[in-house]
């Protein structure tokens, strides 16, 4: 009886893992602030990587000297800190992606901005979901304004790609298999 509580205590642990998304460092280093001129901006960093749906980014800084806000495209093209759809400055934010597409942060101090401490990030289109017309959930904030507009130049989805999500799947479905198995030889 120990080991089949043993076994189901870490099949449970390990689809709650599996569920989990993954939480990003802004930039990588989770430092938010002006980047140095030998160093990558924070869009190509940005865009080395695949944000989904579940997912979370993370961004640390001098909350008395920095903040970010969350903007749409004409005011992360100008630098306008006064049209914001949400605003951070705990020092600490943990921002995560409720639905695909593109989030635009720049920080709350517009000469930082204008020197290029700002940040797009596409989230990929959930592609589990049976019906793509379904309408987008809004960004998960502390804020109730409604999500920013689609960026301008927007195509459509892109085009499908092998992601995460499908893997946590095939292993949570064969570690409860193999759980099952072992169960079963048990008693």
């Amino acid at each position: 009886m120990a080991n089949s509580l043993f076994l189901f205590s870490l099949f449970l642990f390990m689809a709650v893992s599996l569920a989990a998304g993954t939480q990003f460092r802004v930039g990588g280093t989770g430092t938010w602030a002006i980047p140095d001129s030998n160093a990558m901006s924070y869009n190509q960093w940005a865009e080395k990587n695949r944000f989904q749906v579940g997912d979370s980014i993370s961004f640390m800084y001098l909350p008395d000297k920095d903040s970010v806000l969350l903007v749409d495209a004409d005011a992360y093209n100008s630098c306008n800190t006064s049209s914001h759809i949400d605003e951070f400055n705990d020092g600490n934010t943990v921002f995560t992606f409720a639905r695909s597409g593109a989030f635009h942060f720049i920080s709350g101090i517009k000469d930082n901005c204008d020197k290029n401490e700002k940040l797009v990030v596409v989230v990929m289109v959930d592609r589990s979901n049976s019906s793509s017309l379904a309408p987008a959930a809004p960004p998960t904030s502390s804020s109730s304004s409604p999500p920013p507009p689609p960026s301008e130049g927007a195509t459509g989805e892109p085009t499908p790609t092998p992601n995460a999500a499908s893997s946590k799947v095939v292993g949570v479905i064969s570690t409860f298999g193999a759980i099952l198995g072992a169960l079963s030889y048990v008693f």
